[in-house]
């Protein structure tokens, strides 16, 4: 406001003086491949360890179930790739379903691809996002699921991120 300063010591940035910016970052990753719809998605997920550490106390996951650890607004991001040997897959889906009750889940982000075989292995990704409010850290909860027409082979990866989940907290709710 008028007629105030900013007073920085050695380790003061314009960031921590003035407060704000990102307090929760976080990205999960399937760590091996399958194939076929999955929705949810329940297992193999791991945090994301390869030159990344997340900010904040990051999210928690338990049987494909993600759970914030502070109530916020909060931006998700989904990405599939995935591949057909041959034939083609009239669509490929990535699916966010959320609750807010701790019980049902209901579909808010779907994003569609289509996998139009070329010869041998074809390649193609879905990805979508969604922000959400989260008010309640024990009933608002995240999940996440594939769907595919005619079976395709989803990529997962311990050292690099294939199908990945990414959390940022932008800011409060």
């Amino acid at each position: 406001t008028s007629g105030q300063f900013l007073k920085f010591t050695g380790s003061t940035t314009v960031a921590s003086a003035a407060g704000g910016g990102i307090t929760e970052a976080d990205q999960y990753r399937v760590s091996s491949s399958f194939s076929g719809s999955s929705n949810p998605i329940t297992s193999n997920w791991e945090r994301n360890d390869t030159n990344f550490d997340k900010i904040g106390t990051g999210v928690s996951q338990s049987s494909g179930i993600f759970s914030f650890p502070s109530t916020g607004i909060w931006w998700i991001n989904f990405l599939i790739p995935c591949s057909k040997g041959s034939g083609d897959s009239q669509y490929v889906s990535a699916k966010i379903n959320v609750t807010t009750n701790n019980s049902s889940y209901t579909q808010r982000a779907t994003a569609y691809a289509f996998i139009n075989e070329a010869g041998g292995e074809t390649y193609s990704h879905s990805e979508c996002s969604l922000i959400f409010d989260c008010t309640n850290t024990s009933t608002h909860k995240v999940q996440f699921g594939v769907a595919n027409q005619s079976s395709c082979d989803f990529y997962g990866d311990t050292s690099q991120n294939t199908t990945t989940v990414t959390f940022i907290r932008l800011g409060d709710t």
